[in-house]
């Protein structure tokens, strides 16, 4: 059975899923941060376009990863619990690669303050290692790493393009930097084909919903599952990019494919939308819910960026590429998932026992 997520990229453009086929047909491709949120839904496309995944992730509980992500494409794709922060094992898996898609990392900006140097071993160190493995044992292989609007920090005026200065307002937003500017630099001096796409907000089915520090526009539709009142900081009037995961997947493999895109980092915008917004939208669409207004906890004020509207004009006048799946929609499709597979998602990871149905996405 076609997933969701797949049947959407080929309605969409059904002559470009033609040409991802050919590209990625029988292509040997690792994804680090594999069983996560991203990293499973291109997974599962990958999957279906009939290339050789290999999965990399440490499965740490609180990063996201979860084994019933992989569900749809289940004994079609190798799995490999390992930590980036491996070298020896990373050494091994890059090597007869083709592309990797680095997915892996800590997302959390509350969490970089508290545990700075645990997000400086995965975001900056780790990122560097990986590429060292590539340098000797794969240097033929393209990657593509997983930025973020966070490397900006507090912007100045919108929309924001690449070239819009980089002060982080958290020690995540600064390691990412580190992490690109690798990614950059060894495409430039060793050859290594390497590109960056900066993200903004995304959601979607197969995120983790066990807190709301790797993402609040989920953590909004748990608490309207579980009937629970939404508390938004400050205004509420605070505007954010945002995409629906499947726009980021098409996003990822159009920048793998062209080679226009070696050497540079990319904005990927999607739709602006206030959180408020966001939410009255997603109230809407579940029926009925509640929120409040409250005041910043002092920890996140002092992180908080502002609004954020990305220029990704440059992206797309290369590769063609637009969001699609506006927030409603978007909202409709996690909430539907989220509601017929929350036991997989709120409680422990995979205690859940049940004969399953296919998943969609």
């Amino acid at each position: 059975m076609t997933s969701e997520l797949v049947a959407s990229l080929i309605e969409r453009n059904p002559d470009r899923w033609s040409a991802m086929r050919s590209f990625y047909d029988g292509a040997s491709v690792m994804i680090t941060g594999g069983m996560g949120f991203i990293g499973s839904n291109l997974a599962i496309v990958l999957a279906e376009l009939n290339s050789s995944v290999a999965l990399v992730d440490s499965m740490i509980p609180e990063y996201g990863g979860n084994s019933f992500n992989l569900e749809p494409v289940k004994g079609r794709v190798e799995v490999n619990i390992s930590d980036i922060r491996d070298r020896s094992s990373m050494n091994f898996l890059v090597q007869g690669k083709d592309m990797i898609f680095n997915l892996a990392g800590t997302l959390s900006h509350i969490d970089s303050m508290n545990d700075p140097f645990t997000d400086l071993e995965i975001n900056c160190a780790s990122q560097l290692s990986i590429l060292e493995s590539c340098r000797k044992y794969n240097p033929s292989l393209k990657i593509l790493f997983a930025g973020t609007r966070g490397q900006y920090g507090r912007t100045r005026k919108e929309p924001v393009t690449e070239d819009h200065l980089m002060r982080p307002v958290d020690v995540n937003g600064i390691n990412n930097i580190a992490g690109e500017s690798y990614h950059l630099l060894y495409n430039d001096v060793h050859g290594i084909r390497a590109c960056s796409l900066r993200l903004a907000n995304t959601f979607g089915p197969r995120h983790q919903m066990r807190h709301p520090r790797q993402g609040v526009l989920n953590w909004f539709i748990r608490q309207l599952i579980d009937g629970e009142k939404i508390r938004l900081y400050g205004t509420g009037e605070q505007i954010r990019d945002t995409n629906y995961v499947s726009d980021v997947v098409e996003a990822f493999l159009l920048a793998m494919m062209d080679a226009r895109t070696n050497g540079h980092a990319f904005n990927i915008g999607g739709f602006p939308i206030s959180l408020r917004e966001f939410v009255e939208t997603a109230i809407e669409e579940n029926g009925g819910g509640e929120y409040e207004i409250i005041p910043f906890p002092e920890e996140s004020m002092k992180i908080e960026i502002g609004d954020y509207i990305a220029d990704y004009s440059r992206f797309q006048s290369l590769c063609g590429w637009t969001p699609r799946c506006a927030p409603r929609e978007g909202i409709r499709r996690t909430l539907r998932y989220y509601r017929e597979y929350r036991e997989f998602y709120w409680g422990a990871r995979n205690s859940a026992k049940r004969v399953l149905k296919p998943v969609g996405a």
